[in-house]
């Protein structure tokens, strides 16, 4: 009963912070004054929280990487929206769903070992992810970029990190 109270609060917080109130800010300024929502519980289930993710969560659960992100400090995941993931042609999606080691990397490569703030940032700059590699944070205007994703401005902070939704899958260099 509890862990179903944990998300039907998790989910009206994110329904606030991403619904039309976050997507209206438009300038440099609104964006980086949105309020990060507060969410009492592990980037993981706040991804469980957020229907927008169930494709994310699936793709976590497959490769077996829930305790390691349960587990893990003062993380920030860059997770990939359902419609991020549908819009990844067919064959690629099922090539990478259907090898652990390929699914671990993509899944590795949307987490840094540090919380970020992207949204903060004015000047391009570059962070290590899980996976070694680097991600690109830069800036088109007043939109927030990882990579080329735009990254929505209300972010959610959790007891182990915090969690910006993106619009796109980041792929890292195989």
């Amino acid at each position: 009963m509890q862990l179903k109270q944990l998300i039907l609060a998790g989910t009206a917080a994110l329904a606030f912070s991403f619904g039309a109130g976050a997507q209206a800010a438009n300038t440099l300024a609104e964006c980086v004054s949105t309020e990060i929502t507060r969410f009492d519980g592990t980037v993981v289930d706040a991804a469980l929280a957020t229907p927008e993710l169930s494709t994310l969560v699936d793709a976590v659960v497959a490769a077996g990487r829930v305790d390691a992100l349960n587990d893990a400090e003062d993380i920030t995941v860059y997770a990939p929206t359902n419609d991020a993931f549908a819009a990844i042609p067919g064959d690629i999606a099922g090539a990478i769903l259907a090898d652990v080691d390929v699914l671990t990397a993509v899944l590795t490569y949307h987490v840094t070992p540090s919380v970020q703030y992207p949204r903060r940032f004015v000047t391009a700059v570059r962070r290590d992810t899980l996976l070694g590699q680097k991600v690109f944070y830069h800036r088109s205007g007043s939109e927030a970029l990882v990579n080329n994703s735009a990254i929505n401005c209300g972010g959610i902070r959790t007891s182990n990190g915090i969690v910006w939704l993106i619009d796109s899958v980041l792929l890292p260099t195989f």
